[in-house]
């Protein structure tokens, strides 16, 4: 069994689309909503500026995924690195899947000078990716998390 970690690319939209459904359901509870959710993954995927994709695979078959977006810092003149949309397959966790796409972010942020960090939201009650990501050095912020939507906001089904 061979793990390797890719950037995605246009042709990997329709798995990672599945992997955003199921993990919105899986920890969120909501249904999104296939067109929707499908054209927010194209638009990333052909537009880098917006950020990447990462896809685990083993054997050349797709088990995992992850979203970078940016934030940039003015206090600290750099970009903060988003972690968002990860997913797993269930058969696949707990084997090290998440440390090695989080291997492959840190590494590709050291060829990045601009990175000044990494910051991921998890839901409360997540114990177990909270503790994941502990383990990997991750820290809880003393910030909390607010936010206001705007335009169209029925994206769930």
């Amino acid at each position: 069994m061979k793990r390797n970690i890719r950037k995605a690319v246009p042709e990997d939209a329709q798995i990672i689309v599945a992997f955003n459904s199921a993990m919105a359901r899986e920890t969120e509870g909501i249904v999104l909503q296939p067109g929707r959710i499908a054209k927010g993954v194209k638009t990333l995927l052909h537009d880098s500026s917006l950020g990447f994709y990462l896809l685990a695979e083993e054997d050349g078959e797709p088990i995992a995924s992850l979203m970078i977006t940016t934030e940039w810092s003015d206090w600290r003149n750099g970009l903060f690195w988003w972690i968002q949309s990860v997913y797993v397959k269930e058969e696949k966790r707990r084997q090290g899947v998440f440390r090695d796409l989080y291997q492959a972010v840190t590494e590709l942020a050291a060829k990045a000078p601009q990175v000044c960090g990494f910051r991921l939201y998890v839901e409360h009650e997540n114990h177990t990716a909270q503790k994941t990501y502990q383990s990997l050095g991750l820290a809880e912020t003393r910030y909390r998390l607010f936010e206001q939507t705007m335009g169209d906001t029925s994206f769930f089904s």
